[in-house]
Parts: structure tokens; C-alpha cells; sequence
């Protein structure tokens, strides 16, 4: 609606909804934290409904300062009440608002999987921790052979967080590559894949393994930018003319539900080339998308 006007003005105007939006939300998010820290429950369905409301007000200002044309399949038949497991490929800061847009009201509050640092964010880093997204701290092979007593806790943290999320429904989100795409990390890996970064198994092993039996299916996201991955401010002033997305209900295989992926190195095996299967034909719906869109 006021795409009209220079993209320098529509981002400045983004960027002051979204931080209004941000204080609005998590400043009553604040308050029904301390009470559910004094009174202990009855706040699980009160704050993801009030950050679905949140994430539905980003909607607003996102249709306000943008002119975007959503190629979308697949939002039939998802269920609000269920629990999922989503996974997707990133590329941008722009996947989380176009994954929310699309997924919010039809499928439980997704939760993410963050950097520990991510929780001293001003707001947001409150507002994470008190919905109940778990943090995970992120160590290099050189700080593990160093402090060896860190390893493993990681998984203990999110077989600590998939264990809670039991209680009501949930969609527990993973960017499987663990990091932004890029054309440097794309060419330090080898390049294992056209379109996308290796994935990485373990953390949603662990939330299949302590909720499988809980899980509706695996949504299988898959975004693609035909005039390629905006940056953040690239997507806040209304430069993304085009998004293109697919998403697939996939059954977790009977075999890979209630695993031991840390002690079972053939379980751990099996897991890791489903995985990769998946991120196979990932990369072969990516390829589809861009020829269609002209820009493969």
C-alpha cells in the first residue's frame, strides 16, 4: 500500500512498526511471565496466543509497506492443534517473517532453536526465553577437545525443552543448516548441494526422539527468492518483489522414531541419510522453483 513511495522511506517506516509492534507485545508478554513464574501455570496457551497476535500485527505493517507476490502451495489441511516438527532451508533474516506469515493460526506457535547469545537481544531475547525457546550454545570441535565436560549439553537442553513442549501443542522449528546461506559457505563446503548448505541432523533427532509419537508429521518448507535472498533491509523497505514457497507434509519413518542418536551410531547413520535425502530433493524443488520463475 505505500510501496509507492522511495524504498528509503518504506524501510524507515517498517522498521518503526516493527519496533513499536516489538515493545507493544513484549511488554504484556512481560507480565504474564512474572505471573507464570510467581503462580507457576495456567499461562501455557496465554502466551503463544498472545504472540500469535504479535506475529499477526507483523502481518499488518508487512502488508502495508510491501508489494509482494506470494507464490505459496501447501497450507491445506495443517492443524493448530497438532504438534509439529517444521524444517526449512535459509537463506535471510526474511525466511522467519515469511515462515510466521504463512504459518501462524495454522499449525501451534513455532518455536526455534536459538544461539545462546541470541537471549541478550534487547526484547526480543526476553520475549524468546519467555515463550520458552530453547537456547543452545554453540562450540567448536578446537573448544570441545578443550572443555570436554560441554559436550553433549546441547542435547540435553533440547531433550530439556522437546520434553516441556509435551504438555501442549507445539511446532518446533530448525533451520537444518544452521547458519544463513551464502556463497563463501557454500564454496567452504564443497558445494555438497546447488542451492543449499549441508544440513546438520542432531537437533531434530533429539525432538523426534522425545516427541515422536507426538509429532503430526515433519512440514517440509522450502523458500525460494527468484530475485534472489534479500538482506534484512532490502526486505524492510519493500525490495522483495517475489517469494515462492513449498510445503510438504512428510512422514517421519517408523524406524527413526524413539532412537538413541548419541549412543547408536547406526541409528545416528540412518537418521543422517534421511536427512540428507530430503535436503536432496530440497535442492532439486529449489532448482524447480527458480527455472520456473526464469531466474535458475
Amino acid at each position: 500500500m505505500l510501496n509507492f513511495l522511495p524504498k528509503r522511506l518504506v524501510g524507515v517506516i517498517a522498521l518503526v512498526l516493527l519496533a513499536v509492534n516489538v515493545l507493544f507485545w513484549t511488554s504484556i508478554l512481560f507480565v504474564f511471565s512474572f505471573l507464570k513464574l510467581i503462580l507457576r501455570r495456567g499461562f501455557d496457551k496465554v502466551l503463544p496466543w498472545l504472540a500469535a497476535n504479535w506475529i499477526t500485527c507483523n502481518g499488518w505493517w508487512m502488508k502495508l509497506t510491501q508489494k509482494t507476490t506470494w507464490n505459496v502451495d501447501g497450507l491445506d489441511g495443517l492443524n493448530a492443534q497438532g504438534w509439529y516438527l517444521v524444517v526449512s532451508n535459509h537463506q535471510s533474516w526474511a525466511d522467519i517473517f515469511v515462515l510466521q506469515k504463512l504459518l501462524n493460526r495454522r499449525i501451534p506457535l513455532m518455536k526455534f532453536f536459538l544461539k545462546r547469545e541470541l537471549i541478550w537481544v534487547p526484547f526480543m531475547g526476553l520475549a524468546w526465553w519467555a515463550l520458552d525457546f530453547p537456547f543452545l550454545r554453540r562450540h567448536s570441535a578446537d573448544y570441545l577437545k578443550k572443555h570436554p565436560e560441554q559436550r553433549g549439553k546441547d542435547f540435553k537442553t533440547t531433550r530439556e525443552a522437546c520434553a516441556k513442549f509435551s504438555r501442549v501443542p507445539t511446532s518446533i522449528m530448525n533451520f537444518l543448516e544452521g547458519t544463513r546461506f551464502s556463497k563463501a559457505k557454500h564454496l567452504a563446503q564443497g558445494r555438497p548441494y546447488r542451492h543449499l548448505l549441508k544440513p546438520k541432523a542432531g537437533g531434530i533427532a533429539l525432538a523426534v526422539g522425545v516427541l515422536g509419537e507426538k509429532f503430526h508429521s515433519l512440514l517440509n518448507v522450502t523458500i525460494a527468492y527468484p530475485d534472489g535472498a534479500p538482506t534484512f533491509w532490502e526486505f524492510m523497505s519493500g525490495r522483495v518483489q517475489r517469494v515462492m514457497v513449498r510445503i510438504s507434509s512428510v512422514e517421519i519413518p517408523e524406524h527413526l522414531l524413539g532412537g538413541d542418536y548419541e549412543g547408536d551410531k547406526t541409528f545416528q547413520s540412518n537418521f543422517q541419510k534421511w536427512v540428507q535425502e530430503l535436503w536432496l530433493e530440497k535442492d532439486v524443488q529449489m532448482d524447480g522453483l527458480l527455472r520456473e520463475a526464469g531466474s535458475a
